[in-house]
């Protein structure tokens, strides 16, 4: 058998051939058929380029897999950690011994190599097993998956929900739950990044337990006049006059969105927290002085939220927030020096100012995630000096153990250098978490 490499270099020469092909020579009827062929050819691809995905492997000098192969197709680490996840449910397995064993999804797997499945009926037949309670007998789930599967070659995502749904009640019609199958679905996340006015949409999951906290801590903290950012003096502790709570225009999720603020500033920064990477648990935010006397523009936290100068501003009046100031024109920072291995906390402020998360390119890794790592080795004789430390999440962290290097620029950036053996180059600087540099300040005629 000719090598895959040959194999699909043919196929690179079949694609731009079809890609020549006279479209205006195709029937109407016809192009309905040409269409369908082409969706079952990408779905087939998909479904063998999942079979090489699930038999990835660690490379030293590599992120791990994940990241790496994020990188190496430059997809979004979501969609990553997607793929990988919907090849452990399709492809064969096998076991210690090297026995092979069916896919999770036998049935599934079997239309998905077929190309009769598309990414959207994957997602509802997932999401059924997902919110499927544990004490569904195995026979019937491995009903269940047929059934599915065989809806799924003849319908439409939408339509296969509604039958997946009907399954779901027919499988658990008291609506058993045990506390386990709570558990799993319990979580918070953010759906995406900031929107351009700043605000931020999340989801949150939340177990019984959790609910009936926030419903008593809402009870009195969320009701009228109580934690209104409006008052010039916002009742918090006592009851508010009836005064207050009658000029209160809050809505009641606006209440609670206040009384939650609320909560989270009481306790950040209390010492009973104890500290995370060297400071304690509070907000970190970095500005320019300019932008603080014009009380004009965005600062940015350690967590790389935006934050609307003015905000900064209101903050202030609370204890326990670090504020990093920096020229505005020169950039120029804290000097800190320090002739021992571990940085100090003020020049990790420094630094979450500076580098504002992982220096490596490509990674988001906001700075709360990072840790202190020096560019002249300790061993070696390097110093703890403001200029000669940089930030690196732990993955990457590791990755100077691989045969990765950095450097530091004249302009003060941290430069990564990869192995030569990787796949991808994945070298440079990190601009994700300083959008300015990606604008060119030069003029017209090419002048800075």
């Amino acid at each position: 058998m000719r090598s895959i490499l040959a194999v699909l270099d043919d196929l690179d020469s079949l694609v731009e051939e079809l890609a020549a092909a006279d479209l205006d020579a195709v029937e109407a009827v016809e192009r309905y058929q040409v269409v369908d062929r082409l969706e079952t050819a990408r779905r087939r691809q998909i479904a063998i380029s999942l079979d090489h995905i699930a038999r990835l492997e660690h490379v030293p000098g590599c992120p791990p897999v994940g990241i790496t192969l994020a990188d190496v197709l430059r997809i979004s680490r979501a969609e990553s950690r997607r793929r990988i996840r919907d090849a452990e449910q399709l492809t064969a397995r096998t076991t210690l011994t090297g026995e092979p064993l069916a896919p999770l999804l036998p049935k599934t797997s079997e239309a998905w190599h077929d190309g009769v499945l598309d990414g959207d009926h994957l997602r509802v037949i997932e999401k059924f097993f997902r919110d499927l309670p544990d004490h569904v007998p195995d026979p019937e789930i491995e009903k269940a998956e047929a059934s599915l599967a065989e809806h799924a070659a003849n319908l439409r995502p939408d339509q296969l929900e509604k039958i997946a749904h009907r399954l779901a009640l027919a499988l658990n019609p008291d609506g058993t739950f045990s506390d386990e199958d709570r558990a799993r679905k319990r979580g918070f996340t953010w759906c995406g990044a900031q929107r351009p006015d700043g605000m931020s949409v999340g989801k949150l999951i939340a177990n019984p337990e959790l609910r009936a906290m926030l419903d008593a801590w809402f009870a009195k903290f969320a009701g009228p006049g109580v934690c209104n950012p409006d008052d010039q003096t916002p009742t918090v502790t006592s009851e508010p006059t009836a005064d207050v709570a009658e000029r209160d225009a809050r809505s009641l999720p606006q209440r609670r969105h206040d009384a939650l603020s609320a909560l989270v500033r009481g306790q950040l920064g209390d010492p009973r927290l104890g500290q995370h990477n060297g400071l304690p648990v509070t907000v970190i935010v970095s500005a320019t002085l300019q932008e603080i006397q014009a009380k004009t523009g965005q600062a940015v936290t350690a967590g790389g939220t935006l934050i609307p100068i003015s905000d900064v501003i209101r903050m202030s009046v609370h204890a326990y927030h670090y504020l990093a100031l920096f020229d505005g024109v020169t950039g120029q920072a804290l000097w800190l020096g320090r002739s021992k291995r571990i940085a100090t906390g003020d020049q990790r402020i420094v630094l979450h100012s500076k580098d504002r998360g992982c220096t490596r390119p490509g990674c988001d890794a906001p700075g709360y995630r990072t840790e202190v790592h020096h560019v002249d080795e300790w061993a070696t004789g390097g110093l703890t000096n403001i200029d000669k430390l940089t930030q690196a999440c732990h993955s990457d962290h590791k990755l100077l153990d691989e045969g990765w290097g950095v450097r530091k620029r004249a302009d003060g950036t941290t430069e990564w250098i990869p192995p030569s053996q990787l796949p991808f180059n994945g070298g440079g600087v990190n601009t994700y978490h300083h959008p300015e540099r990606l604008i060119d300040h030069r003029d017209d005629d090419g002048a800075a």
